[in-house]
């Protein structure tokens, strides 16, 4: 490695929101369904998980639900009771302890559950009532997910409170920040996609209406945590979760440029269809890009040479990288160094124990 190698902005400090930040390096935010399933609460083992992975510039933590009705998969954590907040409490505190930041993802998934998942077994709730073509992870395995039932316009502030409340608890827990999940085909970007949302009142049709729930949820979020401590991620070019649009530019433009008058510490965007192919710098990317004036988190398969290229010419203030982090609690030092990465294990991917969870080693303990 050379010395502008390492001179390169991806590892140097950057400002995001409140916080001086040690390198340009993210965790993206990654599923992996090691709670308890009844009680969603976080334990010393997610504690030790991040930890390890704390010399990430930021951590943004897994997908976390607002609401039991918020949650989509089996064993993923929660932030909507005391016993969350006191489990997430044990894992800011280690991340902090190793000198790190952690933001919280605040998620509602919307259709993408299954009663099995819901209290009382209820239907999963949506803007409308359009059945995705997809499986949900219950702890029976994949089930087919039936079709949703449309919320009532009363219900709709009810939601905006759960994701205030759930920012609220987020920093009684420790968490530097909050980001809102709007994207990736759940809850929010189903308000905002003209094939999820067929409602005809003031949530439907114009782009304005199909955007004012994110607004809406936004200005919550805001008004609890200070702008300067919310991110918010969005997939504009990505069907995922059969999430379709059909006229993505024209959908996300007017949302982007109005998230510029909100001062936010960054916007986190998905770049491209959701772990496909990076569709290249130029097109439908380079112009929604360009509309955004803060902090600006790129994520989607990213390598070491994008990510040292996006932060040199100024596409990107920040790389979040997702899986390479699974197998590589070291991946900044990895990356610096130019080093080999390990491979994840697909199989332990998602609920388990600690094997392919906390037992990856850093370089340091495999030549120990």
């Amino acid at each position: 490695m050379t010395d502008s190698q390492d001179a390169a902005p991806l590892f140097q400090p950057v400002t995001i929101g409140r916080y001086s930040l040690p390198n340009r390096i993210a965790m993206a935010p990654l599923t992996r369904s090691r709670t308890d399933n009844a009680t969603g609460v976080p334990t010393a083992m997610n504690a030790e998980y991040y930890a390890q992975r704390a010399t990430a510039g930021l951590i943004v933590a897994e997908a976390t639900q607002i609401s039991p009705q918020g949650k989509g998969y089996a064993y993923t954590p929660g932030i909507h009771s005391a016993e969350q907040v006191a489990g997430w409490k044990l894992v800011t505190d280690a991340v902090h302890a190793k000198g790190g930041h952690i933001c919280l993802q605040l998620w509602h998934v919307g259709r993408i559950s299954h009663p099995d998942l819901q209290p009382g077994g209820a239907l999963p709730v949506a803007p409308s009532a359009v059945k995705p073509e997809m499986k949900a992870f219950t702890v029976d395995g994949f089930k087919d997910i039936p079709a949703p039932r449309a919320l009532d316009v009363s219900e709709l502030p009810g939601i905006v409170e759960d994701y205030r409340r759930a920012t609220r608890n987020a920093l009684a827990a420790g968490f530097d920040m909050v980001e809102v999940h709007a994207a990736n085909g759940y809850l929010i970007d189903q308000f905002l996609r003209d094939g999820t949302n067929k409602r005809t009142d003031a949530y439907g049709g114009s782009v304005e209406n199909r955007a004012r729930f994110l607004f809406e949820v936004l200005d919550a979020v805001v008004a609890e945590a200070g702008a300067d401590r919310v991110g918010i991620r969005l997939s504009p070019l990505s069907p995922a979760n059969d999430a379709q649009e059909s006229d993505p530019v024209g959908t996300f433009s007017p949302v982007i440029r109005r998230l510029n008058g909100y001062g936010l510490a960054y916007l986190h965007m998905i770049e491209g269809v959701t772990r496909g192919p990076h569709p290249g710098f130029g097109g439908d990317l380079a112009e929604l890009r360009g509309l955004y004036t803060g902090r600006y988190m790129a994520n989607n398969v990213y390598d070491r040479a994008m990510a040292i290229e996006a932060t040199a010419n100024g596409h990107a203030d920040m790389i979040a990288f997702g899986r390479p982090f699974i197998a590589n609690p070291d991946l900044v030092e990895r990356l610096r160094i130019d080093a080999p990465l390990a491979e994840p294990d697909q199989k332990t991917f998602y609920g388990g124990d600690r094997h392919g969870y906390t037992d990856y080693p850093t370089l340091k303990q495999s030549a120990g």
